[in-house]
């Protein structure tokens, strides 16, 4: 099966990626055929500096290699090494309602924290149809955030589909509900954009005082500790399995247990985790011109399936003037 995913490159990789998407998506490259890219076009829509956007993307390239994903059983690239995605993106455009667009809860949501509102944030949706559909993407991990914009390019798909004949496959959503949206430290869905992520790569210091400032309920030391939207037991459950979580939460339930005694495990926790990955992680920043050439190699493998797929596009709608 193909399993494809992509992720923005606007600042560095955080749990909501990771446990969102990125952990699955390395998980499936053992039995799947995975592409998986860094979508710096869409970042474009929050990121305004130049040199930002070129840190950013290498960084997440290296976050990516760091944390297991293989390029030789894998397709890895830059979203913009594979130009056939813009112009798939405009033939996308010509059957995409208004309605459909005007219903994304993402563009509301991100202009009412403040995101510029352009035409590039209100047609994001169509630009990550066009990121799926031009590589034949039959499962997509997701997050819980995500599925509007999924279902969007469904629809999109299909509406090609019926207008010009069959074109693209009709993908599915990949949602781990355990994960499905991973808190920030402040309740909300975990964002770089929001200022309130747990970066994976964070040095010690930040990562201490991400952890502490975690945001907790005032319940007394003596009484049980609420379970249900408690943002500190979703974070930790995230690094156990089942047992574990139990285990934890029966903690949670039994009087006397301190949230700054749980903030401390848990930082351990993650620094523990991602100790490994962040050995790696350094050594991969040292050695640009390897990332960089990697990059290059996948985004070449990806556009041989890319451009199958804008071909038939183009000859379904009738550009190619010459075959009549």
């Amino acid at each position: 099966m193909r399993i494809l995913s992509g992720i923005q490159t606007s600042g560095s990789l955080h749990l909501g990626n990771y446990f969102g998407m990125m952990k699955r998506m390395i998980e499936y490259q053992e039995n799947n055929e995975l592409f998986c890219f860094l979508v710096n076009y869409h970042a474009l829509t929050t990121v305004f500096d130049a040199e930002s956007l070129r840190r950013q993307t290498f960084e997440a390239a290296c976050d990516f290699l760091a944390l297991g994903l293989d390029p030789d059983k894998s397709v890895f690239w830059i979203q913009s090494d594979v130009p056939e995605v813009t112009e798939l993106t405009w033939l996308l455009s010509n059957v995409t309602g208004m309605g459909l667009l005007e219903r994304s809860h993402s563009y509301k949501d991100k202009t009412a924290k403040g995101i510029p509102a352009s035409h590039g944030l209100f047609s994001y949706p169509v630009l990550m149809a066009a990121d799926i559909l031009l590589f034949g993407g039959e499962k997509v991990p997701v997050g819980k955030d995500q599925k509007q914009h999924l279902e969007i390019a469904r629809d999109i798909a299909i509406r090609f589909n019926h207008t010009y004949g069959e074109t693209f496959v009709i993908p599915e959503a990949d949602i781990e509900e355990e994960s499905a949206v991973v808190p920030g430290i402040d309740g909300q869905k975990m964002s770089k954009s929001y200022g309130n992520a747990i970066e994976i790569f964070a040095d010690e210091k930040t990562l201490r005082e991400k952890v502490m400032s975690i945001v907790t309920d005032s319940t007394p030391v003596n009484e049980p500790k609420p379970i249900e939207g408690n943002v500190l037991f979703k974070l930790y459950s995230l690094f156990l399995d089942p047992e574990e979580k139990k285990y934890l939460k029966e903690r949670f339930l039994t009087p006397g247990l301190k949230y700054g005694d749980i903030k401390k495990e848990l930082f351990s926790l993650i620094w523990e985790y991602f100790e490994p990955y962040r050995k790696e992680r350094q050594r991969l920043a040292q050695d640009k011109q390897f990332v960089l050439e990697t990059m290059r190699k996948g985004a070449r493998k990806a556009r041989e399936v890319a451009t199958v797929y804008l071909e038939r596009a183009r000859h379904n709608v009738g550009l190619d003037y010459w075959n009549f």
